[in-house]
This record gives C-alpha cells, structure tokens and sequence, in this order.
C-alpha cells in the first residue's frame, strides 16, 4: 500500500528545497563561482531534491510495481515510474539523468564539474517542479487510493 504520508512529506520538503534553490538561479556562473557558501548550498540542495525523489520512485515501486522491475541504477527508478503511469516517458526520459549528477556530489567523483551544477540549477527548478506536480496529481488518482 503506497503510503501517502511519506510521499506527501517528501514532495513538501523537495518544493522546499526548490524554494531554497530558486535564488541561485538568479547568479551567474562567475556569481556562483566567487561565493562558496551558494555554491556549497547548491550543491547540497540539489542532492538533497534528487535524493528524496528517489525515495519516493522506490517506494512506489516497491508498492506498485510488479516486482519484476530491473533497478541496476537510481536513474531506472525515474524510467520505472513512467511505466507505472505517474508520468510520461519523455518526462523520465528527461528526468533521470540527473540521478547521475546525485551520485557525482554524494560520491564527489573526481572533481565536481562547477558548470555542470551551474546548469543544473535551471533544470532542476523546472523539473523536479513538474515531478511533484505529477507525484500529487498520482497520489489523488484512484490508482493509489
């Protein structure tokens, strides 16, 4: 059974964090670069939006899914959702990689691409805002209740 407490309280604090993020949309490269506290909290803040959007694709699929899903990567968990129907697969598609960028920054594979968190942020602001959108209009659909 989806549990809707937990999905419900991690979209919040995923739209919270996307509040936090929004101002460092609005520096440039150079801005960012020059500011180590932005860039340390920009940083965390989109690890920490990923991050919880992965709990919430497994727990979905662990409750919806059929139990035959291939999960080699986190990105497979935003491919996964689409097949479960909460959005389309150009969404996943567009979506998952930036699992990717949340491994880099957990496990600061060798030196973290500071253009690549600087074009992230952008991205990051309009998906995972369209992902929670998706996730609550899922979440009141009568396949979850």
């Amino acid at each position: 059974m989806v549990n809707k407490d937990f999905v419900n309280r991690k979209i919040k604090l995923i739209q919270e964090d996307l509040a936090c993020l929004e101002p460092m949309s609005h520096l440039s490269l150079e801005q960012l670069a020059q500011d180590s506290i932005s860039y340390a909290a920009t940083e965390r803040l989109l690890e920490r939006i990923v991050t919880r959007a992965i709990d919430i694709n497994r727990h979905l699929i662990a409750e919806l899914g059929a139990g035959t899903e291939k999960m080699r990567t986190y990105e497979d968990t935003f491919l996964a959702l689409a097949e479960l129907k909460v959005y389309s697969v150009d969404f996943a598609k567009s979506i998952a990689p930036s699992a990717g960028l949340r491994n880099i920054l957990v496990h600061e594979y060798d030196s973290v691409d500071m253009n690549k968190i600087y074009l992230s942020v952008g991205k990051a602001l309009e998906q995972y805002a369209a992902y929670c959108k998706f996730l609550l209009e899922f979440l009141d659909s009568a396949i979850v209740n």
